[in-house]
């Protein structure tokens, strides 16, 4: 078969789903409404700014830059170390948190356009190297010289030629056809809800295996299935990170290595499927994928124990030394998401100006917030929070 024709990503998606596979999608489909209907949707998108520090340390991991926690907190207060080394990688890291919180908002906001689309992996790529300085574009290649990534533009120049491992990407010049059939394939909009499910999978692997980037591709693909999740319903308002799971496995760390060389398979015979890569690989890497889906959906859901947040709350407010008329504001908002801010001196039992003040230290320490001056105030969880309100996290 010709190496340049769209076709050799064949198959992209099973033409029926293996019962194993049903199972994990209908198990992966509760856990991940019942995570995210614990909580207002105001309160989880607050609550998902902790998890985009989580996706970002565990995506740097898998590009092997182990970005401390500290680190990637200071450089989020534009705070960043004299070393140049961990200065790139605290400003690669608020990159990526930067990105998906764009992804985010245009979910919230009912914006957020095809996943798999052309365009939107391009506004991922050029949005994130947007954040990057000119001097973390620039790419030593062997026999090529010296290469600068250009935001939002596919591979296309015959200097761009990669190989990954021992992979051989489609030529540079072949790239804008492959995506155009990747996207015609993965549209979520023509896929009923288990096949979205699968194609969640499935994208993420033949992306990768298109590469149709110089740098910065399994970046784009963990934000690209992050996205693909929200799409389809089992984001949990952002509630959960596909870049933990991947980064751990379900059994151990070397499985997303093993699992995408795996489904890079050719086809193996007459029963393997009628593409060139084998259907039986993508069938098994379709079924990892989604268990580790599973797996880090049950695992947020025990981190944190949204069941007993008003109780922890509650020991919050009297460790502050708030009051109970705090209490009343905030035991409200867990319910509510947002409040205006006319409604608060009523919920606290407070005169407006005495509940102004209370207002104001709430939002000074962090625990309220609200995106205007003057707006609704909704539940903040600021860092020194996580120790008391989410312990096990």
């Amino acid at each position: 078969m010709d190496v340049d024709i769209p076709a050799r990503i064949d198959p992209c998606l099973p033409e029926k789903l293996n019962p194993d596979v049903v199972d994990v999608i209908a198990s992966l489909s509760t856990a991940a409404q019942r995570l995210g209907a614990r909580l207002h949707p105001a309160t989880s998108r607050s609550l998902a700014d902790i998890v985009r520090v989580m996706n970002c340390y565990y995506s740097n991991l898998i590009e092997g830059h182990n970005t401390r926690l500290t680190d990637i907190e200071a450089a989020l207060h534009d705070q960043h170390d004299e070393k140049k080394e961990i200065r790139s990688l605290q400003i690669e890291a608020v990159a990526h948190i930067n990105v998906q919180k764009e992804i985010d908002h245009l979910h919230a906001k009912g914006a957020l356009p095809e996943p798999a689309s052309g365009n939107f992996l391009r506004f991922i790529h050029k949005r994130f190297y947007a954040y990057l300085p000119e001097d973390m574009r620039r790419l030593e290649a062997a026999g090529t010289g010296v290469l600068f990534v250009q935001p939002g533009c596919y591979r296309a120049d015959a200097r761009e030629q990669v190989v990954v491992g021992r992979h051989q990407p489609p030529v540079s010049s072949s790239v804008s056809g492959f995506m155009e059939y990747f996207e015609s394939r993965y549209a979520l909009s023509h896929l009923g809800k288990g096949m979205q499910l699968a194609a969640l999978a499935a994208a993420h692997h033949r992306f990768n295996y298109i590469h149709p980037f110089l740098d910065g591709n399994g970046r784009v693909s963990r934000l690209m299935s992050h996205a693909m999740a929200l799409q389809a319903g089992i984001g949990a308002h952002g509630l959960w990170s596909v870049s933990r799971g991947l980064a751990r496995g379900v059994g151990d760390r070397g499985e997303y290595k093993r699992m995408m060389d795996h489904a890079d398979m050719p086809r193996q015979g007459d029963l393997d499927g009628r593409g060139n890569l084998s259907l039986h690989a993508l069938e098994d890497f379709i079924a990892w994928f989604l268990n580790v889906c599973l797996d880090q959906v049950l695992f947020m859901e025990h981190l944190f124990e949204l069941d007993t947040l008003r109780e922890r709350l509650k020991r919050l407010c009297a460790d502050q030394a708030w009051g109970e008329e705090s209490f009343r504001l905030i035991d409200a908002l867990l319910v509510r998401g947002e409040i205006p801010r006319g409604e608060c001196p009523v919920i606290m039992g407070m005169k407006e100006r005495s509940a102004r003040k209370n207002l104001r230290s709430l939002t000074d320490f962090g625990i309220l917030g609200s995106d205007t001056p003057k707006g609704p105030v909704s539940l903040r969880f600021p860092p020194r929070t996580v120790p008391l309100l989410f312990p096990l996290l």
